[in-house]
């Protein structure tokens, strides 16, 4: 699997401290995103917790031996799978950590992954408002849909697209981790074209950029960390009223011989807020 990547993250112009948090785990293909809530330092604590809890439970589940958490999905992958229990592991991490301070109640987190495979497919799975878009063709495409109130009332026919970006609830989540003790992951798995740039980004981008803004940013930077630079960079011009991340990926597969794809490359920088 050929992926290029690059992340950035930014406190924003208005936030005192950044509660956005990202791991990439290049030797597994895997990229993690999550935005905490709860304030000061516990929702920095809860979106490291999740990203650090899901990266490390993917690894161990490499062992067949070890149980997956949690219902298992019909008609996707182990893979999947696997990244689904990851979550709802990361779940009960934070949850568990909010009732042991007084400080930490309301201590939560959203998260998106995407995981990729050998065989041109990826995972892509989430909680809360966090996003996934995939850029192919000139065309971007939300490969998520975010469990929060005006998402719903949108999909609901109560309110527009328009409304719902003037909406003063954005904020209001459905769902999140580390609020119950059980949580439902969204999952679902989609095939790679070559070309194909993934984006998973928090709020702090796409409340700040139009669709528009963030295509011409992924089809003219130089490389998926110019543009994950750049993103950043706009959103924090547009006001940066929030913490900003952004993970830039790129599939480029390269021209093999017969015996097909050996080995996997890697461009980019492994680094976490």
């Amino acid at each position: 699997m050929d992926i290029e990547f690059g992340a950035r993250t930014d406190v924003g112009r208005v936030r005192e401290n950044n509660e956005d948090s990202f791991a990439l785990a290049a030797d597994l293909n895997l990229f993690v995103l999550s935005d905490g809530m709860g304030g000061l330092a516990s929702g920095e604590q809860a979106s490291r917790m999740t990203t650090e809890t899901v990266v490390a439970r993917c690894r161990e589940t490499a062992d067949p031996t070890v149980a997956l958490i949690g219902e298992k999905l019909p008609g996707v992958s182990n893979v999947s799978n696997r990244l689904a229990s990851a979550i709802r592991w990361a779940n009960r991490e934070v949850y568990q950590a909010a009732r042991q301070s007084a400080t930490r109640q309301g201590m939560g987190a959203t998260v998106v992954a995407l995981w990729f495979t050998d065989e041109g497919r990826m995972s892509v799975a989430h909680v809360g408002d966090s996003r996934a878009y995939r850029l192919r063709g000139g065309e971007l495409t939300q490969l998520t849909e975010d469990h929060s109130f005006v998402a719903e009332q949108v999909r609901r026919g109560m309110m527009t697209k328009r409304e719902a970006g003037e909406s003063t609830m954005g904020n209001v989540l459905l769902r999140a981790l580390g609020i119950e003790p059980e949580v439902q992951v969204e999952v679902n798995e989609e095939l790679l074209m070559e070309g194909d740039t993934l984006l998973l980004c928090s709020d702090g981008l796409f409340r700040e950029l139009t669709d528009a803004q963030i295509v011409s940013v992924l089809e003219e930077a130089e490389d998926p960390q110019e543009a994950a630079d750049t993103l950043v960079e706009l959103a924090n011009q547009a006001g940066g009223g929030d913490n900003v991340t952004t993970l830039v990926m790129k599939y480029a597969p390269k021209a093999v011989g017969a015996l097909g794809r050996i080995g996997r490359w890697f461009k980019g920088s492994e680094h976490g807020s």
